[in-house]
């Protein structure tokens, strides 16, 4: 089963006349292949004083199917599979949408503004990108995810200084399958098998 929980962060960071960071996400989906359920895409401010940034969410590609149309709250806007464009600007930015599960989901996330180009350090709080999958419509139910407390699947903060950090929840070492369990067992019996005729064959010898 865990091997079907994949996910391959990559942080790619372009200098130029405004400083990005984009991370790739790919999560491989097929252990929840057609259940309905639900994404969850928020970049929001730290409490305190927070620099404006921004983010898109680029290149979504899934053999899945979206549903609907999104709920978006504060400042969002787009719609997947296109882009989506969410600031920091209110306290909760959040795109919302149902989704049928495939095999495979992947997409882009573009990090950019102010607060990384430019920190101004007067602010005393940075941002936080969270990616959450759900099993259900109403996104009360995490799936694919170790992290318990709030289901996220993957974060992204901007921090005080400008650069960003990732964390992935979802589970990167794969388990050996059964199969590969019952072939490594087969191995060591037959290691067994040969070392004991080895030392009978030296025990006639001598």
């Amino acid at each position: 089963m865990w091997s079907h929980l994949l996910c391959s962060v990559t942080l790619l960071c372009f200098a130029g006349t405004a400083s990005a960071n984009i991370y790739d996400v790919a999560i491989n989906t097929s252990s929840i292949t057609g259940t309905a359920g639900s994404l969850d895409f928020n970049f929001n401010p730290g409490p305190l004083l927070t620099q404006a940034a921004s983010l898109q969410i680029l290149n979504f590609s899934s053999d899945g199917s979206l549903k609907a149309s999104p709920t978006l709250t504060g400042d969002v806007s787009g719609a997947l599979a296109a882009t989506v464009t969410v600031d920091n600007g209110t306290p909760f930015n959040d795109y919302f949408q149902g989704f049928t599960f495939g095999s495979t989901l992947s997409f882009q996330v573009s990090l950019f503004g102010p607060a990384l180009s430019s920190p101004d350090g007067l602010s005393t709080s940075g941002s936080t990108f969270a990616f959450s999958m759900f099993s259900d419509a109403a996104g009360t139910k995490p799936v694919l995810t170790t992290d318990t407390a709030n289901g996220f699947a993957f974060l992204a903060n901007v921090n005080l200084d400008g650069t960003t950090t990732a964390i992935s929840f979802v589970p990167t070492a794969a388990a050996p399958e059964p199969s590969s369990l019952r072939l490594f067992g087969a191995a060591i019996v037959l290691a067994v098998v040969v070392l004991r005729r080895e030392r009978r064959s030296k025990a006639v010898t001598s």
